[in-house]
């Protein structure tokens, strides 16, 4: 499917970069400095060509241990058909904020949401995990009690959009931290698990973590409840990521990718690792490689420093 995709991608390319010639003439002084930053058309071709590579190298069993863009399956394999009723929590962690929701899908396409951010210190990001989880834990009870559902049984979809491999609906492993993140005792352990366990401690609500996915799978799936011909989710903030309807014949990496009765599965590509290898060199500028350096994971998530939010800033300061 990714190989189907080429043609449009190409194409959308040649409409991107025509030529801005009166742009160009009024403000030179912006252009000249802006022009390492223009990526031309053959080069954007290019791009196109090695991230398709990438990610066929991501999806099959024999290459994925080796690749960057790791294309972990979300065993998400059917998207909403808009008949899903009821209440549902969600926990959204990804950056310096997490957001506690609760939603209420009623007839057709209507649904209540009610949302509350809660920030993410500096030092709770540079951590101890069991800090990060508990002060999690608490702002849910405190969700939970404002809206009165402190007393009832509901269910919980984390989303968590940091490197995750999933090994079940419910069960994700941390590969890495990213986005400034680096909480000590998370990688290599469940965050389901992890997260589990401090709401448990409080005793204080029933809630049961029942799924966990990545934001980019979390945009599609509710993109594609209105509209039935989604089939990508996109995620450009903090981070950087992407994530896709593959056939599940490709996804070499679920175990029952050969036998299973479903058609497709979502694939989280971990689309920001895209270039760790030096594909992306050719193409990368002085800015680039000196916000690299200053990072806490230099040389990691090469495409994500190229074109998230969180690496704007430093920009300024370096220069």
């Amino acid at each position: 499917m990714i190989r189907q995709s080429t043609y449009l991608c190409r194409s959308y390319v040649e409409k991107l970069f025509r030529p801005a010639k009166r742009l160009t003439s009024r403000f030179p002084e912006a252009f000249n400095i802006c022009k390492d930053f223009r990526i031309p058309k053959e080069k954007m071709v290019e791009i196109v060509s090695r991230l398709i590579k990438d990610i066929e190298l991501g999806l099959a069993k024999a290459t994925n241990p080796e690749a960057k863009v790791k294309c972990f399956i979300s065993y998400v394999q059917d998207l909403p058909t808009g008949e899903e009723r009821g209440k549902y929590l969600g926990l959204d962690l990804g950056g310096t904020n997490f957001r506690c929701l609760l939603i209420n899908l009623k007839e057709g396409l209507e649904f209540e949401s009610k949302v509350k951010r809660y920030v993410i210190s500096h030092t709770m990001m540079q951590g101890p995990g069991r800090n990060l989880f508990h002060f999690i834990a608490e702002c849910l009870a405190e969700f939970c009690k404002e809206h009165e559902i402190d007393k009832t049984q509901i269910p919980l979809g984390f989303t968590f959009s940091f490197p995750v491999q999933q090994v079940g609906i419910n069960k994700g492993i941390l590969t890495t931290w990213t986005k400034g993140f680096q909480c000590d005792d998370v990688v290599g352990k469940d965050v389901v698990e992890l997260l589990q366990k401090a709401i448990d401690r409080r005793g204080d609500i029933r809630v049961k973590v029942v799924a966990i996915l990545n934001d980019t799978t979390g945009t599609l799936v509710s993109c594609a409840r209105a509209h039935k011909d989604c089939r990508i989710g996109l995620i450009v903030g903090t981070g950087v990521n992407a994530c896709y309807m593959e056939k599940t014949t490709n996804a070499e990496m679920f175990e029952d990718y050969k036998t299973s009765k479903k058609p497709f599965m979502v694939i989280n590509t971990e689309l920001g690792a895209f270039g760790d290898d030096g594909a992306l060199d050719f193409i990368r500028t002085s800015y680039d490689k000196a916000i690299d350096l200053n990072t806490v994971n230099p040389e990691k998530q090469t495409f994500e420093k190229c074109t998230s939010g969180m690496f704007l800033g430093p920009i300024i300061g370096l220069y």
